[in-house]
């Protein structure tokens, strides 16, 4: 890459990180206020967590197979499958925050050690939803910039985090299952 190029690519990146922190404070204020304010839409949104732990496990198979394409060297394939990941995550998150502005918590009813380790889960789930969604956005826009030895750098942190969300939201939700509505 020669140097013009290279600095077209960081100013390029600087554009695309300021919308990456943007998109990640707007949708961390969605998520903050989703869980005070609830809206009368006149739709029952109850199917949705099914839908949602269906997102979240085809997100974690895409994102292992992508990880699987970029060590084969098959560096289309891999980047089709972050894509993929990418607008599952996204209509995860739309889905998302409908369902939460028009249904009411549910609460886990289980107890002893289930209680512990579903609660374990979910926070940490929660923890590393919340801090993830920025580092997911840069992680991208390095590649997307060409920039991909930073991107490596990067995703090599980042993959095993989105990864661990993509996994334990379905397992949550499953654990969550018998006390829906």
């Amino acid at each position: 890459m020669s140097h013009t190029n290279l600095s077209d690519a960081v100013r390029l990146e600087k554009r695309l990180n300021i919308a990456a922190y943007a998109i990640s404070a707007a949708v961390l204020f969605l998520v903050v206020l989703m869980r005070r304010v609830k809206l009368n839409v006149g739709i029952d949104f109850s199917f949705l967590p099914s839908f949602h732990a269906a997102l979240n496990a085809f997100t974690a198979m895409v994102l292992i197979a992508a990880l699987w394409f970029i060590r084969q060297k098959n560096v289309k394939a891999h980047r089709r499958s972050i894509y993929l990941a990418m607008i599952c995550s996204a209509l995860f998150l739309l889905s998302y925050v409908v369902y939460h502005f028009t249904t009411p918590e549910t609460r886990y009813g289980g107890e002893g050690l289930l209680r512990y380790i579903y609660y374990f889960l979910l926070v940490t789930h929660i923890a590393f939803a919340a801090g993830i969604l920025p580092f997911i956005l840069l992680t991208f826009n390095r590649a997307f910039t060409g920039q991909y030895e930073r991107h490596k750098k990067m995703a090599r942190w980042v993959f095993p985090i989105w990864l661990y969300v993509a996994i334990t939201g379905p397992i949550c939700y499953l654990m969550l299952r018998p006390y829906y509505g």
